[in-house]
């Protein structure tokens, strides 16, 4: 089976050429192979087609996967910060990038993979899709995240958190929150059980690190798939 053509090059091989818009009948076929799962996007991000692999990753079919917004397939803390970088490729401001992700398949396991990503130009320079390479960079055995289906904090709770992340300490909170001191620190300890952590520090770095807290916002916002 041929080697798949690094991503820079890419580009040079998918123009619009008119009746397809990637330019060859099986734009995905030189990609097909058991380490790479392959899709290709529209400006909307959302799957329009995939190579075997890709379905496998996933754990659905072509008719279960296709369709979808492909931020639905990756850990909730991670879509808004991948969703920026693929609309700099949308809007032409980048042509290409490369990142690690947690995606998640249709069971609910969570899975780290290397993903790299190229928008595909048209005779006009417009972007027509992109084109996805995602490479299995470990087992799910080696992930600490909680995956979307598991609702683990009342709503309290993620305020609580989201404050603790931001700095405040027991009585900013407790007047932010309208409650007394005790309820706060009693909602405090819950969350400190649950996390299995000793202090509010260790606190915020596991609720990054499982992925209840999302990546790269500020002032810190708990996933609201992990509320209940």
């Amino acid at each position: 089976m041929a080697t798949p053509a690094p991503a820079e090059t890419v580009q040079l091989i998918t123009r619009d050429t008119g009746g397809d818009p990637l330019g060859y009948a099986d734009p995905l076929g030189q990609f097909d192979q058991p380490a790479a799962g392959v899709a290709r996007l529209d400006a909307n991000l959302r799957v329009q087609q995939a190579n075997q692999e890709f379905f496998r990753q996933f754990g659905g079919s072509s008719a279960e996967v296709c369709g979808r917004d492909f931020g639905e397939l990756v850990h909730p803390s991670l879509r808004q910060p991948l969703r920026r970088q693929f609309l700099r490729l949308v809007d032409g401001s980048r042509r290409r990038f490369a990142t690690h992700l947690v995606a998640v398949s249709a069971e609910g396991t969570a899975f780290t993979s290397a993903l790299t990503a190229v928008a595909v130009r048209g005779e006009s320079a417009r972007v027509v899709s992109l084109l996805v390479v995602m490479r299995s960079a470990g087992g799910a055995e080696d992930l600490d995240v909680v995956t979307p289906h598991k609702k683990m904090l009342s709503e309290i709770e993620a305020r609580i958190l989201e404050g603790i992340a931001s700095g405040l300490s027991t009585i900013p909170l407790a007047s932010r929150l309208y409650l007394s001191r005790q309820g706060v620190e009693y909602h405090v300890t819950r969350l400190l059980r649950k996390l299995r952590v000793p202090n509010r520090a260790a606190l915020v770095s596991r609720a990054y690190s499982l992925g209840v807290l999302e990546v790269g916002s500020w002032p810190p916002k708990v996933v609201r798939d992990f509320v209940t």
